[in-house]
């Protein structure tokens, strides 16, 4: 599966658009991370709790995403953004979503250069 914040791939052409494809989750914080944070904030620099909290949102988000462009018969998913939003007191949703598309195959790129 191709996925890019691109409205388009390079060299390839769209063939249909299948829709918006979504995937999200919601996580809270813990007290551990809550407390390196504090201490952190306190002299400053990277707090890696929260960091890493975001990364395995991140990753978690797409593959939802992509799992729902597989669902559709995607070949990519393009125009893929995130966006982020306070649930509750500790916890955030992180949301990634883009537009699944077919993609023309590489037998009709090469008849279409062809002809």
């Amino acid at each position: 599966m191709i996925v890019v914040n691109t409205e388009t791939i390079p060299g390839r052409e769209t063939q249909q658009i299948l829709g918006l494809v979504q995937g999200n989750t919601v996580r809270s914080k813990n007290v551990g991370r809550d407390i390196a944070a504090g201490f952190k904030n306190m002299v400053g620099g990277e707090l890696k709790g929260y960091t890493q909290l975001l990364v395995e949102s991140r990753r978690q988000s797409v593959e939802r995403m992509i799992a729902q462009g597989n669902e559709l018969g995607a070949d990519a998913i393009v125009n893929v953004r995130f966006t982020t939003s306070a649930v509750t007191s500790g916890a955030a949703e992180l949301y990634a979503y883009g537009t699944a598309v077919k993609l023309v195959s590489s037998d009709q790129d090469q008849q279409q250069n062809l002809g």
